[in-house]
């Protein structure tokens, strides 16, 4: 694997699909929403892909997309409510990132996260699962202006980290991430084990290696 970044000092990641295994507290609080109106529960890899667009794409994918407005922002809420009270339950990091993570800080690399998920939520799952002491920088989707696939969160995250987009690299697990990170003037990592619809190519994304598996991280910092 070739390294995209010549001198690296930083690493970014996407959360959900990425850093973190969050699918099956997520697909229970989805579950939860439709088990109250009387509707059959969506298996998770159903649902897996939908994480990506957040509340909404997950309330469509479950409730259909011709909804009402009013019944569509009670669904919304309830789906993050019901989420905010379990958001550690059954969350980890994905398998092999631990040794990951340990390998950046032992090499003197600082890692951060640039994520569209809410700060009121990203905050407690990463105290709770004991990240937030090690993390440099969290950029959450409510923390700028513009959003992914715009490149701002991810210069705000270097800027906060003190390091240049030219010596980091973004890892995620959407096209949005990949050209976020392109258009930052980053290095980038697509991680193809993530979120992906069946159908979804990570190879088409343009990102400078894909990753398999977070082993495979392993291997390109090496």
């Amino acid at each position: 694997m070739r390294k995209p970044v010549a001198e690296l000092t930083g690493i970014l990641f996407d959360l959900d699909g990425t850093l973190l295994d969050t699918l099956p507290d997520l697909a229970y609080a989805l579950n939860s929403v439709l088990i109250e109106e009387g509707r059959q529960p969506l298996p998770a890899g159903m649902i897996k892909p939908a994480v990506s667009y957040g509340a909404p794409g997950m309330v469509r994918l479950a409730f259909g997309e011709s909804q009402d407005q009013e019944v569509f922002a009670k669904r919304m809420a309830k789906l993050r409510e019901t989420y905010s009270d379990h958001v550690a339950e059954r969350t980890r990091l994905f398998e092999g990132m631990d040794k990951v993570l340990e390998e950046i800080e032992n090499r003197g690399l600082v890692w951060g996260i640039v994520t569209n998920k809410r700060r009121y939520l990203t905050e407690p799952l990463l105290e709770q699962l004991g990240l937030n002491h090690r993390v440099a920088c969290v950029i959450a989707g409510d923390d700028t202006v513009k959003g992914k696939p715009h490149p701002e969160p991810l210069w705000t995250a270097c800027q906060a980290m003190n390091i240049s987009p030219a010596h980091c690299v973004y890892v995620g697990d959407h096209a949005r991430d990949i050209e976020a990170g392109k258009r930052a003037g980053m290095g980038t990592l697509a991680a193809a084990y993530g979120y992906l619809a069946p159908d979804e190519d990570p190879f088409s994304w343009g990102a400078d290696e894909v990753l398999q598996t977070p082993n495979d991280l392993l291997k390109w910092l090496s």
